[in-house]
C-alpha cells in the first residue's frame, strides 16, 4: 500500500507544480454577440430584421470526413441577446434538400443520425465544463453538460457483461451527461434553400460566473448526415471531438444578469396497484403528491431540493443477460440526480465510487426517497458537490423489513488546472437506523494533461465498513495517448479484498487489474471505405492475495467504417476464465472450478443508423468456460418519417457445457409514434427465459417545461409457473403530473 501511496504523492505534486503547455494550433475565431431591443419570436422562420444584425458565424471546417477542409454547404449563426435569453439563429443550407434527414421527433435523439446543429457554451471558460444545446430538422430539444472535457473514466474492458454490457456504461455521470433537461425552446423550419433553427436559450438554465463583460467559449457543430459529415465554426482536430473545449471560439461582449432564481415543480400522482405475488385480491388507489425546488445560491451555485421524490415517468431499464459471476450496470435516468452529475463523479470504469442508482433502487423494488438536497456547482475556483438524500425504510409483503431507513451524504471537492488537468477530494457515507449498519468511503484524485495527446488519471480510496478488518484500498493509475495516428492506453488498478463502496459500482472485488490498448488508423481513398482502425487490446485480473488468473482477454479487431457510417468489427479474442471455487450459471448447471480458455469470435456489424431500415448486431461464438457458446444478437429499426418507429431486439444464447447445455433467449419490441417533439408514446414490451418473465411498459407523455408535464404510464410484469402458465406478477397505471413555477419574485 505505501508504494501506492508514495506514487499518488508524485503525481499530486506534479499536478500542483506543473505548468502543462497545450499544442500548438491556431488562434481560434472570435464573435461578439447583438444586443436586440426587441427579442424575436421563436418560430424557426428567422424573419425578423434583427436577425440581420452584426456578421455571422459562417465558414465552417470539416472534421470528418475530410479534417481540415471546408464545409460541403454553408452555414450561417447569428447570435443575439435581450439581456434574458440568449437567442441562436442557424441558416442550414443545403444544395439537396431532398436529401435532408430529418431523425426522430423525440427529446435527446441521437443527432449523431440526422441532419443536426450543436451548440456547445463553456460558460466559465475553463476548457472543461460546457452546457450543450442541439436540434435537427423537425425541431427536437436535446440538451446535455460536459465535464472533465468530455471524458469519463478512462476505456474499460472486462466488466464482466462482455460488449453489449459495456456499451450500456455511459451514463450521467460519464464525461457527457445527456440525460440532463434544461429549460429552453427551439422552432424550426424548411424551405427550398435547406432549413433553419431558432433557439431561445434563458440565462436561468445556464451557469455562470459573476460579472459583466463575460468571454465565454463557443463551438457550432452542423452535420449533413447523407454525406456523414460533421463541420464546426472553431475548427477541432478529427482525433479529438465536440467537447475537446480547448478548441472552443469566444463569445465576447456578454453581460449576463445578475439573478437568485427559485423554481419550484410540484407534482401529484395517482396510482393504481395490484401486487398479484402479495395475494391481493383487488386494485390499491395510492395518492402521492411531492416535488423538487432549484434554488440559485450564486450564479455558478444550484441548490436542488426533492421531497417525497417520485420517478414514475422515468423509462424502464433494459434487461440483459448475464453469464457471468459479476454485476451488470444500469445508467442513470432519474432527474434529480442529473443536473451537474459529472461533478460527482470520482474513480474510474469499473471502480466508480459513486453511483446515484444506490439510492432509492434495491433488487427488492423501488425505496421511497423521503426528501434531501443537492448543491452543485463552482465557486470559490471549486468545482462543487454536496448531496444528503433521506430513504424510508422497503417492507416487504409480510412485513418484514427488506431495506431499513437511510441517510446518504457525499461530499466532492475539486480544482480544475490549465491543460485537462485536476486534483479533487470525497467522502462518501451511507449509514441507516440500525445499530453497526454504516459504510464510509475516503478517496482522492488527479488528472494531468501534458502537451494535446498525453493524460495521466489516478485515484486513491479506501473505505470503513463494520466487521471488514481485511485491506479496503483502491489505487488507479492510467496514461493515455491521443492522437490522429494513434490511441494508446494503459491502465493498472488494485483493489483490496474489502475494500467496500456502497455508495458506488463495483462489479467484483480483491483483485489487480492491468490493461494495454493500442489503435492506429487507415484512410484509405478508394473502395467507399472511410477508415480502417485496427487495434489490439489485453487485460488482466489477478486475485490480490494469491495472484490466480480470474479473468483475461486479448483482443484482435478491425473497425471498418464505410462511407454511410456502416460498420464492420471483425473481432476475435483470446480468453482465459479462471474459477476458484464452483460457479452456478444457472439452474442445475453448476461449473466446477479451474481455468479455462480458448478462442472466440467478437463479430459487430452495423448499417447506415439514420436509415428508414437499420440493423445493429453481431455475433460472440467460440470458447466458453468448459465447452462452447454461441450468441447471436442484433436490433432491427424501422423509421417512417419522423413520427412512428419500431425496433425489435433479440440476444440468443446457445451454451453447450459438459455440465450442461442450456439456452437464453431476450427479446424487446419498442414501438414509438410522436406527435410533435413534445407529444409521444412509446412502449417497451421484454421476455427472457432465462429469468422466465415478461414485462410491458406503455408511456405518454406531454411535456412542458424542463422534463415536467403530464405522463400515463402502465407497467405489467408476469411470470411462468411450473406447469408454464403465464401469470401476472404486478400491474401499476400512473398518472402524473408536474408543472414548473418561478417564483423569484414572490
Amino acid at each position: 500500500m505505501l508504494r501506492f501511496v508514495r506514487a499518488w504523492t508524485i503525481l499530486v505534486l506534479s499536478l500542483l507544480a506543473a505548468t502543462p503547455v497545450a499544442g500548438q494550433q491556431d488562434a481560434p475565431p472570435a464573435t461578439r454577440i447583438v444586443t436586440a431591443a426587441e427579442a424575436p419570436v421563436v418560430d424557426g422562420r428567422l424573419d425578423e430584421a434583427v436577425w440581420t444584425s452584426g456578421p455571422p458565424l459562417s465558414d465552417f471546417t470539416q472534421r470528418v470526413p475530410l479534417d481540415g477542409q471546408p464545409a460541403t454547404e454553408r452555414t450561417e449563426v447569428r447570435i443575439l441577446s435581450d439581456g434574458q435569453a440568449l437567442f441562436v439563429g442557424v441558416w442550414a443550407f443545403d444544395s439537396d434538400i431532398g436529401g435532408i434527414v430529418p431523425g426522430e421527433a423525440i427529446r435527446d435523439y441521437d443527432l449523431a443520425q440526422s441532419d443536426a446543429v450543436l451548440l456547445i457554451f463553456d460558460t466559465f471558460r475553463d476548457a472543461q465544463n460546457a452546457f450543450v444545446f442541439g436540434t435537427n430538422p423537425v425541431g427536437i430539444e436535446y440538451d446535455g453538460q460536459v465535464a472533465n472535457a468530455g471524458q469519463g473514466g478512462g476505456r474499460f474492458f472486462g466488466a464482466g457483461g462482455g460488449a453489449q454490457n459495456r456499451r450500456q456504461q455511459s451514463g450521467s455521470g460519464g464525461g457527457f451527461n445527456l440525460n440532463w433537461d434544461g429549460s429552453w425552446t427551439v422552432a424550426t423550419s424548411r424551405d427550398d434553400r435547406g432549413w433553419y433553427a431558432e433557439f431561445r436559450i434563458p440565462f436561468s438554465t445556464l451557469r455562470y460566473a459573476d460579472g459583466e463583460d463575460q468571454v465565454w467559449g463557443l463551438n457550432v457543430s452542423r452535420r449533413v448526415r447523407r454525406l456523414n459529415e460533421q463541420s464546426f465554426w472553431a475548427p477541432i482536430p478529427r482525433e479529438f471531438d465536440q467537447y475537446r473545449l480547448n478548441y472552443a471560439g469566444a463569445l465576447e461582449g456578454l453581460e449576463p444578469p445578475s439573478q437568485r432564481l427559485v423554481r419550484v415543480t410540484p407534482y401529484v400522482l395517482q396510482r393504481a396497484v395490484r401486487d398479484y405475488q402479495a395475494g391481493d385480491l383487488d386494485f390499491s388507489y395510492p395518492t402521492e403528491v411531492g416535488g423538487d425546488a432549484k434554488i440559485q445560491i450564486t450564479q455558478g451555485l444550484t441548490l436542488d431540493v426533492t421531497a417525497n421524490t417520485d420517478f414514475a415517468q422515468v423509462e424502464v431499464d433494459e434487461v440483459q443477460t448475464n453469464l457471468t459471476r459479476f454485476n451488470l450496470f444500469f445508467p442513470e435516468k432519474r432527474p434529480f440526480f442529473l443536473e451537474n452529475a459529472g461533478l460527482f463523479q470520482v474513480g474510474a470504469g469499473g471502480a466508480d465510487l459513486f453511483f446515484s442508482r444506490r439510492i432509492g433502487i434495491s433488487n427488492s423494488g423501488p425505496v421511497p426517497i423521503l426528501g434531501g438536497g443537492r448543491m452543485s456547482g463552482k465557486a470559490l475556483g471549486l468545482n462543487i458537490g454536496l448531496l444528503h438524500i433521506a430513504t424510508d425504510d422497503l417492507l416487504l409483503p409480510g412485513g418484514a423489513t427488506a431495506v431499513p431507513e437511510n441517510q446518504y451524504s457525499v461530499a466532492r471537492l475539486a480544482r480544475e488546472l490549465p491543460n485537462r488537468s485536476r486534483i479533487g477530494g470525497a467522502f462518501l457515507r451511507r449509514a441507516s437506523d440500525v445499530a453497526g449498519d454504516w459504510n464510509r468511503t475516503y478517496a482522492v484524485d488527479g488528472q494531468l494533461g501534458v502537451g494535446e495527446a498525453l493524460t495521466f488519471t489516478s485515484f486513491l480510496a479506501r473505505t470503513d465498513t463494520p466487521g471488514r478488518n481485511g485491506a479496503d484500498h483502491a489505487f488507479d493509475l492510467q496514461g493515455g495517448w491521443t492522437s490522429r495516428a494513434l490511441v494508446a492506453t494503459a491502465n493498472y488498478r488494485e483493489v483490496g479484498e474489502d475494500f467496500n463502496p456502497e455508495l458506488g459500482f463495483l462489479p467484483r472485488g480483491g483483485y489487480r487489474y492491468t490493461q494495454l490498448y493500442a489503435q492506429t488508423f487507415v484512410r484509405p481513398e478508394r473502395w467507399s471505405v472511410r477508415e480502417l482502425r485496427p487495434h489490439v487490446s489485453f487485460y488482466t485480473y489477478r486475485d490480490i492475495q494469491t495472484g490466480f488468473e480470474e479473468t483475461s482477454r486479448v483482443h484482435l479487431d478491425s473497425h471498418i467504417e464505410f462511407e454511410d457510417g456502416m460498420e464492420i468489427h471483425p473481432a476475435f479474442n483470446w480468453v482465459r476464465e479462471g474459477l476458484e471455487e464452483d460457479f452456478t450459471i444457472t439452474n442445475g448447471v453448476v461449473i466446477p472450478a479451474g481455468t479455462y480458455e480458448g478462442w472466440e469470435a467478437g463479430w459487430v456489424f452495423f448499417t447506415n443508423e439514420s436509415a428508414p431500415l437499420s440493423f445493429n448486431g453481431g455475433l460472440n461464438a467460440g470458447n466458453f468456460l468448459t465447452g462452447d457458446r454461441m450468441n447471436p444478437f442484433g436490433t432491427v429499426t424501422a423509421r417512417y418519417n419522423s413520427s412512428l418507429s419500431g425496433s425489435v431486439r433479440v440476444d440468443y444464447n446457445d451454451v453447450n457445457l459438459p455440465q450442461g447445455d442450456f439456452e437464453a433467449t431476450l427479446i424487446g419490441v419498442r414501438l414509438a409514434y410522436f406527435a410533435t417533439p413534445r407529444i409521444y408514446v412509446q412502449s417497451l414490451l421484454q421476455y427472457s427465459d432465462l429469468a422466465d418473465s415478461w414485462s410491458s411498459n406503455i408511456r405518454f407523455g406531454w411535456l412542458d417545461d424542463a422534463g415536467s408535464g403530464l405522463f400515463v404510464v402502465f407497467n405489467q410484469a408476469n411470470g411462468f409457473d411450473t406447469l408454464a402458465r403465464d401469470t401476472p406478477l404486478n400491474r401499476v397505471v400512473t398518472v402524473k403530473y408536474s408543472k414548473l413555477f418561478d417564483v423569484s419574485g414572490w
